[in-house]
Order: structure tokens, then sequence, then C-alpha cells
């Protein structure tokens, strides 16, 4: 089994990525936070730094691109192969309701005419591999056989599926029954996405879709970065090894960036997950969530890894999405 892991914008930049490929070295592919292509194919100094090579050696990294505009997506792409990347990304899968209103991410699944001719000029004038990570419609799960059609008449290098509509966001269960149809369907691999939070999720799957051989990861691994290790080998959690996983991510936020609230805003977005590996842990949590200073902040988590235990969750993390959450922040 392939793993991947899936972008989550604000947490998995190139330092928790490199942190994370120390600790933790079971991920076959990194996609990174969506790049929004402009007319200049110009990268922003945060979108610049994240897939600098320098930046992400060892890794098998792809960028992902968020565009309706073929144009744009050419441009991008020439200037990240000159990087060195030889593969791109398209996101047909944001929910967020700034982008759909633009017909961005998954809304542009709603446009399947203009999507398959955003298709047809993007693969004609890109030199790199193209993958494509999509929802299976906007509105309707009846959407993606005709836009499995589309698909099918390009070479992607692969179909990553999270089977669930826009409309869905992140809430209902994946539609396992429309991902079956679709693999059966595709005529490029095929990867899954979609709440596995537990090795027991992973088994599961596994059982009903032995043929499917590569899985991309998300919020299961924000929430228990040792999901894989659990799943492949039946490891214990380590406890150790996730406190230095957390001091390596920290040591690097405070590499680059400055000010303890915007050092305190990255750590408790990657609290907002990992605090569910602490089974009875509110006030710990109140500690972090309240610490406004890093030297309170250091002494509430040094004294969550010393008086709590990290347990695989049971359950999946709440929803931590950009909309509506109500996060450890």
């Amino acid at each position: 089994m392939k793993y991947y892991f899936a972008p989550m914008e604000g947490i998995t930049g190139y330092i928790h990525r490199n942190a994370f490929q120390a600790f933790f070295p079971g991920i076959d592919k990194y996609i990174t936070a969506f790049i929004a292509p402009n007319q200049h194919g110009k990268l922003s100094s945060r979108e610049r730094n994240d897939i600098l090579p320098e930046h992400n050696e060892g890794m098998r990294v792809v960028p992902q691109l968020l565009t309706n505009n073929a144009d744009d997506f050419i441009l991008t792409a020439k200037k990240l192969k000159d990087f060195g990347y030889d593969e791109i990304n398209l996101n047909l899968g944001c929910p967020s309701k700034t982008v759909v209103s633009k017909y961005r991410g998954s809304g542009f699944l709603a446009k399947p005419q203009e999507l398959d001719r955003f298709l047809c000029e993007i693969f004609d004038r890109t030199e790199a591999d193209i993958s494509v990570k999509t929802r299976i419609g906007r509105d309707s799960p009846e959407e993606f056989h005709r836009l499995m059609e589309i698909y099918n008449q390009y070479p992607l290098k692969e179909l990553i599926i999270h089977p669930r509509t826009q409309q869905d966001f992140y809430k209902n269960s994946p539609n396992l029954e429309v991902f079956a149809q679709a693999l059966a369907m595709s005529t490029c691999p095929v990867c899954y996405n979609g709440d596995i939070f537990t090795a027991e999720d992973l088994e599961v799957f596994r059982a009903r879709f032995p043929d499917v051989d590569k899985v991309m990861l998300g919020r299961g691994l924000l929430v228990n970065p040792m999901l894989i290790e659990s799943a492949e080998r039946g490891e214990a959690l380590d406890q150790e090894r996730i406190r230095r996983f957390h001091d390596r991510v920290y040591s690097g936020y405070r590499e680059v960036l400055s000010g303890d609230k915007v050092i305190l805003f990255k750590m408790k977005e990657l609290w907002c997950y990992m605090i569910h590996l602490f089974p009875d842990s509110k006030k710990h949590a109140k500690r972090i969530r309240k610490s406004e200073r890093l030297a309170a902040y250091e002494d509430a988590v040094d004294a969550l890894f010393r008086e709590c235990r990290a347990q695989e969750p049971d359950r999946e993390p709440e929803d931590r999405s950009s909309e509506g959450k109500e996060t450890l922040i």
C-alpha cells in the first residue's frame, strides 16, 4: 500500500512536512497546499518557500494548483517545472464556499463542458504529468458518471477520489458505492481519500477494496502521526517520538516566524487535531488555548506530555475546516 499525505492549508507546509518525514517516514507522496495561479505565473513568498527543492529534500512532493483558467495553470506549471517538478495535481475537491463560488475546486465540477475544455487545453500544453483530486460532484453523486467519462478521455497520472459532494463538505459518510463504480470505470490509477482515522478504518477499507493500492490520509495523520505504523506493523504509540516531532515543528516555526502570537497560532492549529491523542486532556487543552506567550505555551505542553498518555483515538476528529469551525485557537 502506498500512502499520500493530503494537504491541509495552514498546517502541512514544509516545516510540518520536514518534521513529519524525519520522525514518521512512511509517506510515499506529499501534496502541497494549493497554489492559486495568476496570469503572471508568479508565486507568493509562502508558495515559493513551500515548493523550494531545498525545503523538500528526500521527499516526493507534488504541487497542487487550484484554478479554472487553463492559461494560468499552464504558466504556473512551467514555473514549477523550472523548480524540478514533474507532476502537478489539479484541485477539483476543495469544498470551501469562497472557492466554489468562483467555480474553482469542487465548484468546477458543476460545469462539465467547461471542465472538459480546460482539461483538453492543459493536457495539450503541459509537459509535466497531471493528476487530479476530485469530489464526486457539486450537488449530487449522480454527477460523477459524467465526470468519469470526461476524466477517462485524458492521460491522468492518477485520479484521487474523495467520495463526497461539495454539498456534503465533510459531513455524512463517504459514498463507497459511487467510489466502487468509479474504480470500475476509471482508465487511470485510482487513489482513495476520505475518513480513514484509525488502523481499523484502514483494515475495513482494504477488505472491501483489496485492489486499491493507494490511499491519501489527511486528518487521520494530523491526529495520529503513527497511524500508518499502527496499521502496517501494529506498533503502539511512541509518546516520546510524538513529543520530539512536536518540538521539531515548534522549533521550525520559531526559526522562520516572528512574534509569539504568529507562532502560537500555527501550533494551536496543529493541536486542534493532535489533542485527540490525549483522552482526559481538557484542562491541558484549555491551557494551550489560552496561552499568549511562548513560555506559557511551553509549560502547558510540558504538563500535557508529563500528565497524559497518548492513545490511538477511536473516532474521527471534529471538523476543523475553515468554515464554521470552533477550534482550539
